[in-house]
């Protein structure tokens, strides 16, 4: 009984540590994602998984097709349709929310150029 009773109080605390570390943060992350993207509205600013930046122009009754405008040629808005999963991050005043602020990463705050 006592190495039964040992073997608890090291495996309890361990998986208690694991949750805490590992489960209960993306479960917040998840949350707060799952907010955001509840939330958007025409007119916001968003990056998607793939890396495309644009604006919201419209979103489905349904909220699962978003119509986003990405560049402007010839005074004519360039537009495609994405699905909401596709959705990473929103965008306020040009700075993305919801990602590592630049410099704060330990590297130093190194962009490379865009060429």
């Amino acid at each position: 009984m006592d190495g039964l009773t040992g073997t608890l109080f090291l495996i309890v605390p361990m998986i208690l540590i694991m949750y805490f570390l590992m489960f209960r943060p993306e479960q917040q992350r998840r949350k707060k994602h799952q907010a955001m993207l509840e939330n958007l509205t025409k007119g916001d600013e968003i990056v998607t998984n793939g890396g495309l930046h644009g604006k919201i122009l419209g979103i489905t009754n349904d909220k699962k097709i978003i119509l986003l405008s990405i560049a402007e040629i010839n005074n004519q808005d360039v537009k495609v349709q994405i699905s909401l999963s596709a959705v990473a991050f929103l965008k306020k005043g040009g700075e993305l929310i919801g990602e590592a602020q630049p410099g704060k990463s330990g590297d130093g705050g190194f962009v490379p150029p865009i060429s």
